[in-house]
């Protein structure tokens, strides 16, 4: 079953480039990753979204997400409240809402 992680971060104020640039040189080559979307949630807030084959490909590919993170760790801000740098969930998709076809782009 797919699975998804959800990181949020807050990045240091001048750092957001060396925070995307990261992103964009990452090899991502982990078994069982499917894609990867970063978006900007708010003034130097980001959440980064994850989808996997399954929650056993996510946990698998956990070391290689730390080792990623460790890349531009110190451009990221604590979150404060015990989080540290990052606040991260994960789960199996229970639901995949599409737009229905009368709502999609004619190309």
């Amino acid at each position: 079953m797919t699975a998804f992680n959800v990181v949020r971060v807050r990045v240091k104020p001048g750092q957001e480039d060396t925070f995307i640039e990261a992103h964009r040189q990452a090899k991502l080559d982990m078994r069982g990753f499917r894609r990867g979307v970063l978006i900007k949630t708010g003034e130097h807030t980001y959440c980064i979204i994850g989808e996997w084959k399954s929650m056993e490909a996510l946990a698998a590919a956990r070391p290689a997400m730390t080792s990623l993170l460790d890349q531009y760790r110190d451009a990221l801000e604590d979150l404060g409240g015990g989080l540290g740098v990052t606040d991260a969930v994960s789960g199996e998709s229970i639901l995949d809402v599409a737009a229905p076809i009368s709502l999609l782009p004619i190309s």
